[in-house]
């Protein structure tokens, strides 16, 4: 009698639309959302749109205190973009919300042709963005960066936290035009209030200093670069962490200052596929400007990923705590 193989554990929601806080950390609730009800207190032309996903996109907090500013377009994203673009034309300012697959790879034309050729004032608001969902390639949105850069007078921002995302949102409703941003949802993680932070649209800002190894990330990596330094400094290897939020217009004065500092490790670091994104971003400014440094790149493979629990996930693509410090130290032999 042979012994019955153990049982293979369950994919719940729970574990494949996971938390991106690390254990313990301090997070805040729906930051999109209550940020947009109080730039909504101050511009009574803003409106929040989405396309079926008000919910799962934090923007129902929004519908909730304005009703009558709230568009339910259905499951259509073009005509969401697309209605978006006409709704700004009329003077209004649409925060148009969806999972950011869908706002990429399916409202690409819409978003192109409508809003940016006009250079109209939509903020398309997108959660989900790279690998922050375990569902597979059908939700995980690792290519949006390059897509959205690609399209001229779009702005393209990847807030790290609950306050970057806060900040974000006064911000990018101040601003006159196109902008894509990454969506931090649900349970956001709280961090850069512990160094005193301000975002600023299009500018990179160092969070911390070291004179072995620059980590310059966004978004999601952010946060995990400054785990890396703390753990990197138990074996007294000094990090640096330069947080670029804003992806386009990229802030290549800062980067090429902090990339000219001799005898650092430049370690790229990005919630996205290695094309198209951060990555190939600062390799040309670095190009162009004949900045040299030792540099290696952080981010996720060239090929449709797998579905699964996220910290399996993370780990096995390489975003994780742990294999980038391993990684890192392995670099400087």
């Amino acid at each position: 009698m042979t012994a019955a193989s153990p049982a293979k554990p369950k994919l719940t929601t729970s574990s494949m639309i996971a938390s991106i806080a690390s254990e313990g950390q301090r997070t805040t609730s729906a930051p999109f959302g209550h940020a947009l009800v109080k730039a909504g207190q101050k511009d009574p032309r803003i409106v929040g749109m989405t396309a079926d996903l008000a919910k799962y996109t934090d923007l129902h907090i929004f519908a909730q205190r304005y009703p009558e500013r709230f568009l339910q377009m259905g499951m259509a994203e073009q005509l969401l973009m697309a209605a978006a673009g006409g709704m700004a034309k009329e003077g209004f300012v649409p925060f148009a919300t969806t999972y950011a697959v869908f706002a990429t790879r399916r409202a690409y034309d819409f978003i192109h042709q409508v809003i940016a050729e006009e250079k109209l004032n939509v903020k398309i608001c997108a959660a989900l963005p790279g690998l922050t969902t375990g569902y597979g390639p059908s939700h995980q949105a690792t290519e949006d960066l390059a897509m959205m850069r690609a399209i001229p007078q779009m702005m393209v921002i990847d807030p790290c936290d609950a306050l970057e995302t806060e900040q974000c949102v006064a911000a990018i409703a101040e601003h006159n035009g196109p902008v894509y941003m990454r969506l931090p949802r649900g349970r956001v993680p709280l961090i850069l209030d512990e160094y005193d932070y301000k975002f600023e649209l299009g500018k990179a800002k160092l969070l911390r200093d070291g004179k072995d190894v620059l980590i310059i990330s966004s978004g999601l990596m952010t946060m995990r670069a400054l785990e890396v330094a703390d753990e990197l400094a138990k074996n007294t290897v000094d990090t640096a962490v330069l947080h670029v939020p804003t992806i386009k217009p990229l802030d290549v004065e800062t980067i090429l200052e902090q990339c000219r500092r001799e005898g650092r490790l430049v370690v790229i670091a990005e919630n996205h596929t290695q094309i198209g994104g951060l990555g190939e971003a600062i390799a040309m400014a670095l190009l162009l400007a004949r900045v040299q440094p030792e540099v290696r790149h952080v981010a996720l493979p060239d090929q449709f990923l797998d579905a699964g629990a996220l910290p399996t996930l993370h780990d096995r693509y390489g975003i994780s705590k742990e294999v980038m410090v391993a990684n890192i130290q392995r670099w400087l032999g």
